[in-house]
């Protein structure tokens, strides 16, 4: 199987996070673009290419979506019902990647539309293996919809 090259947008505001994320990425040999915005409003900007990210060489549609719930100015459960309100984006797979375990959030993740929701291991060996996980489904085996693809 080939490994789909899509961009990933990772929501997160913890830069310690991102740096882990990044470095398992990199350990798991997946050599997908990532871009990192580091709250939900970012995220909406991004996401609707709105200045400073409205240059889409730099910032291009992302094919999967990894957001943290706790961020803020806009938390995670906000941005993903805007997200999946909108019909330009509803489409973008969002995996839901964060430190909580509660039932409520998984349960109102899913109820808002969310693909996945992962609980962030607590160990970096946990998050190689997480990575290794999410990118063989994600990249590997789902048939994701193409960029402008109308959903």
């Amino acid at each position: 199987m080939k490994t789909k090259i899509v961009d990933i947008l990772i929501a997160d505001d913890d830069q310690d996070d991102c740096l882990m994320t990044r470095e398992a990425f990199r350990e798991c040999r997946i050599a997908n673009r990532l871009h990192f915005v580091h709250d939900g409003e970012a995220l909406l900007d991004y996401l609707k290419s709105r200045p400073p990210y409205n240059d889409e060489q730099r910032f291009p549609m992302p094919g999967l979506i990894l957001l943290d719930l706790n961020m803020p100015l806009k938390d995670g459960r906000e941005a993903l019902m805007e997200i999946k309100a909108d019909a330009a984006l509803r489409a973008i797979p969002v995996v839901i990647l964060t430190t909580s375990s509660a039932e409520e959030d998984v349960l109102r993740s899913y109820d808002l539309g969310v693909n996945s929701f992962i609980t962030k291991p607590v160990s970096y060996s946990g998050l190689i293996e997480v990575i290794r996980a999410l990118g063989r489904y994600w990249l590997d085996i789902v048939e994701l919809p193409h960029e402008g693809t109308d959903a």
